[in-house]
């Protein structure tokens, strides 16, 4: 892992570095679908900004919620220091997800946009930006693993999120993997079967995911009531709300059919 990737005398921040090639690979997929369904570029990137911000606030609110007990709220506005590192201290990828999706709405009602198109053809690209946000936490070392001693074991160094020279599971690498895997799955759906289940199949995939990976998170803000993490009990939501919806659309479908 690096904290940073030293480059003609520069420090970059990894983390930074490998969100942004993730959303510049998913742009470039992105434009290629829409081009050749001669659809227009300029409302994807009015959805993507929308999507961007939402999901930015979404992920920072969720996180202020989960580590509410542990923040100084007399400091945040009184030491611009204690603001600034809260500002930048963390975020949590479900607020993010809802955050984001809600924006993408918000747009589509301000602008006319056709956001059925734009959700459900290009939805496997969450999952592939993910997958690369989830290597950026590996170079940084948060949102890291459980102590463990078997194979693929990673020890981070000192000056890095995790523990410093403690074996743990590499729980962001095993999680990037799945979630290009699950990128690729519902790319499958989308492009080849034309699935009109593409985000309730995201949605379940990845929240089956995260349901079982939180059993192999080991930094602190997890947020557990009852025994489950926050992330737990939105996985749980998820795929609740994400079945419902499928039972719901084939319904009425074959009402219409009728």
């Amino acid at each position: 892992m690096h904290v940073y990737f030293h480059i003609f005398g520069l420090s970059i921040p990894a983390y930074g570095t490998m969100i942004a090639l993730g959303v510049l690979i998913a742009n470039i997929i992105g434009l290629i679908i829409i081009s050749k369904d001669k659809k227009d570029k300029y409302d994807f990137v009015l959805v993507e900004s929308y999507a961007a911000l939402g999901g930015f606030l979404g992920a920072k609110i969720l996180y202020l919620i989960v580590s509410a007990k542990d923040i100084e709220w007399g400091r945040v506005f009184s030491d611009f220091d204690y603001f600034n590192m809260i500002l930048r201290s963390g975020f949590v990828f479900y607020g993010g997800l809802i955050g984001g999706l809600l924006a993408v709405f918000l747009a589509g009602r301000i602008h006319k946009i056709d956001l059925k198109y734009y959700v459900i053809r290009l939805i496997f690209l969450i999952p592939l930006i993910h997958g690369f946000g989830r290597i950026g936490c590996f170079c940084a070392g948060c949102c890291y693993g459980v102590p463990y001693d078997g194979p693929l074991a990673v020890c981070f160094p000192h000056g890095s999120f995790a523990i410093p020279g403690v074996k743990l599971f590499p729980v962001q690498i095993v999680e990037a993997i799945f979630l290009i895997l699950i990128s690729l799955i519902v790319m499958f759906i989308s492009l080849k079967l034309k699935s009109r289940f593409t985000v309730e199949s995201y949605l379940i995939l990845y929240a089956i995911l995260r349901f079982i990976l939180e059993n192999y998170r080991y930094d602190e803000d997890r947020g557990i009531y009852f025994g489950l993490s926050t992330s737990q009990w939105i996985s749980i939501l998820m795929v609740v709300a994400s079945v419902v919806s499928i039972i719901i659309r084939v319904s009425k479908a074959k009402n219409k059919a009728v």
